[in-house]
């Protein structure tokens, strides 16, 4: 078993805020979440500007929603209960339910309850209660924005957030430019050296390329683009964020992470769902538009970037756009053979019987969304020229797997050719993602006998093992840095138009073939076979586990 230096690697401090060395929180005269000192110890070796929380406001548009309850309320919680949040800190929630602030507090208190990732506190959530309040307003109406401005003004003296205001935007997208254009009209995003003024977006951005660029135009019309933080809530997992740790910071595997070394990436997002309760959605998605464009793209941009020669924010976005624009372009040819787009049929997943996609709830009975999809990709680079990257995504997969495959050339036969060993078996590196977050190193070693035989030896770390298995909802990472003005892990506007103009082509081509362009795959299986035909032409194939 693997086990990194403790000395090397500090995860956020998970400590009780309420230690021997804090004050009882159940005094009146101390919060549980105390305010940061500046030059404090935060328990990282790194004391940069990730780790400043400056005093904020918190508004939540679309707080009845199932993100609110279900990722962000939990997530401040455990940034609370981490001490990851300042003392001046308050949060609104605004929606169109007619509510009272009480019953939305009441509310809060019993999703807390039934949806947080730990137990809870009583002094934690009594102090994050403190600190909700509720507007409800159409999002459509300029009275709403008018009596949000002078609610702010007030929330903002009462609890000294010193005019640092966050708004998220928990809603559906047609929102986001109405939202963006009513906040302007009310100089509420005016961003001085006094006060930051940010704006969170939830995917998709956009539906397509022109589309994209539509929201990108609407939005810079109002905000600086070091306002706006396009969030993708994998980049908030941890594993994701040690793919640059762990190439740069490891002498031994940076320099041969390159086409010299590396005969292909696999990056695998399956999913053993279906589309739940999201039929109307996903219909209008698909597999490529939910998945590919965002989630795939970033973990592929951070597994194949370049070095940055520092770690700011624009430095390391700078080398992730490098990768997206040099994603060699598909014509319609190289869509046919190189791109394969699947939708479930009936099946059994963990023993159980599960219905087609097309007779799932919104869905259209003949319905042609793909939901799955799988791809060649190449990257025209000195570093990558002739490594494939195969990507995939799918739902109702034969489990849930989210994970990075770096497969190696294998080592020459040469010097085994006068032994029992008729194939040597390559290293492959394994970044799991979700849902046991860990890497893993195959390599090969002397079966033991009197025969030379060699068999595959795994050396495995796990991150629950080492670091223990902090709460966690994936949003607590990405919350912590829009508020500490960190943009590193979102994406910026030339990022995702360029996202857009690689799929673009391919969904051009799959809704020009109609029925003929997709294949069908049993639930509960690994894809269509088409799939497994992509990387079998090429002489590989695919990871897959058995459930």
């Amino acid at each position: 078993m693997w086990h990194a230096s403790e000395q090397s690697i500090h995860p956020l401090p998970q400590a009780s805020p309420f230690s021997p060395q804090s004050p009882d929180p159940r005094s009146t005269e101390e919060p549980p979440c105390r305010p940061m000192q500046m030059g404090e110890d935060t328990g990282t070796q790194q004391s940069n500007k990730s780790h400043t929380r400056p005093p904020t406001l918190f508004v939540i548009f679309g707080a009845q929603g199932d993100l609110t309850k279900r990722k962000l309320i939990p997530a401040l919680y455990n940034l609370a209960a981490s001490r990851h949040l300042p003392q001046e800190f308050a949060i609104l929630g605004v929606d169109g339910v007619d509510m009272s602030q009480e019953d939305f507090r009441t509310k809060i208190n019993q999703d807390l309850h039934d949806l947080s990732t730990q137990s809870i506190d009583p002094a934690i959530k009594a102090w994050l209660l403190d600190r909700l309040y509720y507007l409800s307003g159409d999002f459509r109406d300029p009275q709403t924005y008018e009596r949000l401005h002078t609610l702010l003004n007030q929330l903002d003296g009462q609890h000294g957030t010193r005019g640092n205001f966050l708004f998220y935007l928990a809603t559906a997208p047609a929102f986001f430019g109405e939202i963006v254009d009513q906040l302007g009209a009310q100089q509420l995003v005016i961003q001085t050296d006094e006060h930051s003024r940010r704006v969170v977006i939830e995917k998709p951005f956009g539906h397509d390329l022109e589309s994209a660029r539509s929201l990108n135009h609407t939005l810079r019309n109002i905000l600086h683009e070091n306002q706006i933080y396009r969030i993708d809530h994998y980049l908030g997992k941890e594993t994701v964020q040690n793919i640059l740790v762990f190439r740069f910071a490891n002498g031994i595997f940076e320099p041969i992470w390159n086409r010299q070394y590396i005969d292909h990436v696999q990056i695998t997002v399956a999913e053993s769902l279906g589309v739940e309760h999201r039929g109307l959605y996903y219909e209008k998605a698909g597999a490529v538009r939910d998945m590919l464009t965002n989630h795939l793209l970033q973990i592929l941009a951070f597994v194949s970037m370049e070095p940055p020669n520092t770690f700011d924010p624009e430095a390391v976005r700078n080398e992730k756009a490098k990768v997206l624009r040099a994603i060699e372009p598909m014509n319609p040819v190289d869509v046919l053979q190189a791109t394969v787009a699947g939708q479930y049929g009936a099946g059994t997943i963990d023993h159980r019987s599960v219905i087609p996609y097309r007779s799932e709830a919104n869905v259209n009975p003949a319905s042609l969304t793909e939901t799955y999809a799988a791809m060649t990709l190449g990257i025209e680079s000195w570093r990558w020229e002739g490594v494939p990257f195969y990507v995939r995504t799918g739902k109702r997969l034969n489990r849930r797997v989210t994970e990075v495959v770096i497969q190696f050339k294998s080592a020459p036969l040469m010097l085994f050719r006068k032994t029992p060993v008729d194939r040597l078996t390559p290293n492959v590196l394994v970044i799991r993602i979700q849902p046991d977050e860990g890497i893993s190193l195959s390599f090969g070693a002397k079966i033991p006998g009197p025969k030379v035989q060699v068999g595959a030896v795994n050396m495995d770390f796990q991150y629950a093992e080492y670091f223990g298995d902090a709460p966690s909802t994936g949003y607590e990472t990405l919350l912590h840095d829009v508020m500490a003005g960190d943009a590193t892990l979102f994406q910026r506007s030339d990022a995702v138009e360029l996202g857009w103009s690689i799929v673009d082509p391919i969904l051009k081509v799959w809704g020009s073939l109609g029925a003929h362009g997709i294949y069908p795959y049993a639930a509960g299986s690994w894809g269509p076979a088409e799939a497994d035909a992509l990387l079998a032409k090429d002489g590989r194939q695919w990871r897959n586990y058995s459930s």
